[in-house]
């Protein structure tokens, strides 16, 4: 593809040549502050007022930044004319939300409850996967299951039998061994484990010779082709899984990623291996930034990360060459 003149063209009579001079982003500053306020008046006052020196309480601040990033998101993609891409990603977010009020509302809250590894070794899984494939008129998958268990969900006295056929199965997908073989990979029937700190890697250790070796099973093997990176990274569906696990504790100003994990004395925590827990050293906005990419918002939120981190793109890139 050939990377013509016009297709660098910005909106508002700006140029790429703009975006890398102090006057330029002045006037880019200018058009977003118009634009807010012709949207949002009252949003519009917030941001000035801010700007002026208004004092703000941490949750406060936190609030006025997840309010704009939906306003910005769309002006950025209005002025690179990518509204549709923009427009695109925020549809694919919104298909996968139905996962994660499943997930988090009905596996995690109800069909895990009083569960345990034994209880759901005793439970038929393919009996279960039958009966469920019979009531959803097609096979037992994550999307399914999914689907059928968010439309019940609005009517749950209507669809008791079924629910409690899904809280069995789900029990058993997520934690018996068979269950979670089955649906290895997947990201509904996942739940989150104890860690043990002194086995974080799951190691096979041999003696040779008198010697300790310790060395990955070929299952975890990954071969590397020229200077390409092994860790392909996580796609939409990994990313929100791990967004929606996120504890969004700034509405507490307990964000304790951002902020450091505390004694009650108030000096900073540590580790089982001394190191400290400080937080974030940039002071990035962790939960600010999945709160509003769970909202489908993901330029919002990479606007979020970029107020405490402008140059975000220089870590990654360095890792990538350097990997």
């Amino acid at each position: 593809m050939i990377i013509t003149a016009e297709l660098l063209s910005l909106k508002y009579g700006l140029s790429f040549e703009d975006l890398y001079d102090r006057e330029g982003l002045v006037r880019l500053d200018q058009t977003f502050l118009e634009d807010l306020k012709a949207s949002d008046v009252e949003l519009f006052n917030r941001l000035m007022a801010a700007r002026a020196g208004a004092a703000l309480a941490l949750k406060e601040a936190s609030e006025l930044i997840i309010a704009i990033a939906p306003h910005l998101e769309d002006f950025i993609g209005d002025l690179f004319g990518i509204t549709a891409e923009v427009d695109d990603l925020q549809e694919k977010h919104s298909a996968l939300a139905a996962k994660y009020v499943v997930k988090r509302k009905f596996i995690h809250k109800k069909a895990l409850t009083g569960m345990t590894v034994e209880k759901c070794c005793l439970l038929n899984g393919a009996e279960l996967a039958a009966e469920l494939e019979t009531l959803f008129g097609e096979p037992v998958t994550d999307d399914s299951f999914a689907q059928n268990v968010y439309f019940w969900m609005q009517a749950e006295a209507e669809h008791a039998t079924g629910l409690a056929k899904c809280a069995q199965y789900a029990a058993w997908a997520t934690l018996a061994p068979e269950g979670k073989a089955m649906h290895h990979g997947t990201t509904i029937f996942k739940a989150p484990s104890k860690i043990d700190p002194y086995h974080l890697v799951p190691v096979e250790t041999v003696v040779e010779d008198g010697v300790t070796k310790m060395f990955l099973g070929p299952e975890h093997a990954r071969y590397r082709e020229a200077f390409h990176l092994t860790d392909n990274g996580m796609d939409l569906l990994g990313a929100l899984d791990h967004a929606n696990y996120c504890i969004h504790c700034h509405n507490q100003a307990k964000d304790s990623c951002r902020t450091g994990l505390k004694e009650k004395t108030g000096e900073f925590k540590k580790s089982v291996f001394g190191v400290t827990l400080a937080g974030c050293p940039l002071d990035e906005k962790i939960s600010e930034m999945n709160t509003v990419k769970l909202q489908g918002n993901s330029i919002g939120a990479l606007a979020i990360v970029a107020i405490d981190n402008p140059l975000t793109a220089g870590p990654a890139t360095e890792s990538a060459t350097t990997a």
